[in-house]
């Protein structure tokens, strides 16, 4: 197997939606893209496979030596690290902001519940921002996105992941949903952790759901600014309003929500492709 096949079969296997997504970029670009969400991967997994924060961090510092040169010999050895420091030559796109990535993802490895919007508003730009600028450079030759739109697609794609696993989080103690949103509902830590719904918690995620739509509705009004060859990569946010939109579901619990299902997924990314205004669709 090739280093672009593992990292196909890695993103295949663990983010179908962006999986399915680089489908419809073009043929010549999809190596590089795989490469790319296949790192995502492996970093947004460290705490599922680390489980303790010292192996993680180890882990998050071995990627940081990788790309600033310092171990060559181990990353042409690993496929995912391999192909990714490739894309980066081939296409001239920087490492830099994967550093600022791998810098957030420490956030991760620890159970301190996220504070404010404002944090999470700073994580979600840190942890999803380098991952859409550069598979949007990647298919641009270059071109970058506008800041703005960047910072609310990031914002809007962090919120409905968060709530999509919201119940795993709560398993492992950790919060994501801020504890300024909490406390303005009177929500309680302690029936979150004990996996107890309240009409307090349904109320904060609800905010949440609410600030996710904004942020889509603002980057649907700078989408026109952005280059229309990045469409692959911005294809996975047509599948925010779908997700929040289920979770709104009267007997939806909130600690064991299923996704739509694959089927649907793909027909919403296909609807997507052929008419871009789709993606932002509330």
């Amino acid at each position: 197997m090739t280093n672009a096949d593992h990292c196909a079969a890695l993103v295949r296997e663990a983010d179908r939606d962006r999986y399915l997504a680089t489908l419809f970029a073009p043929a010549e670009h999809r190596d590089a893209l795989f490469a790319l969400y296949a790192f995502n991967v492996e970093i947004s997994r460290i705490r599922d496979v680390a489980r303790e924060p010292m192996p993680g961090l180890i882990r998050l510092q071995w990627w940081r030596e990788v790309f600033e040169g310092q171990r060559d010999g181990e990353a042409a050895a690993h496929p995912v690290a391999a192909a990714l420091r490739d894309a980066l030559g081939r296409y001239g796109l920087l490492a830099a902001p994967l550093l600022e990535l791998l810098d957030a993802r420490e956030f991760d490895l620890y159970d301190e519940p996220m504070a404010t919007m404002a944090d999470l508003e700073m994580y979600a730009i840190r942890t999803q921002s380098p991952i859409f600028a550069l598979a949007s450079g990647t298919l641009s030759g270059g071109k970058t996105l506008p800041e703005l739109f960047t910072l609310d697609v990031s914002v809007a794609y962090t919120i409905a992941q968060i709530l999509t696993r919201f119940g795993l989080h709560a398993s492992r103690k950790q919060i994501y949903v801020p504890q300024d949103v909490l406390a303005r509902h009177e929500a309680m830590a302690a029936d979150i952790y004990a996996g107890r719904t309240s009409e307090a918690l349904r109320a904060a995620l609800a905010d949440m759901r609410g600030i996710a739509r904004e942020h889509l509705v603002a980057a649907q009004a700078k989408m026109s600014a952005t280059p229309p060859d990045i469409l692959p990569a911005l294809l996975p946010l047509a599948l925010v309003e779908p997700t929040l939109r289920r979770m709104e579901r009267a007997d939806e619990d909130p600690f064991t929500f299923e996704p739509p299902s694959l089927l649907r997924r793909q027909w919403t990314l296909w609807r997507a492709a052929r008419d871009p205004r789709r993606i932002f669709t509330v």
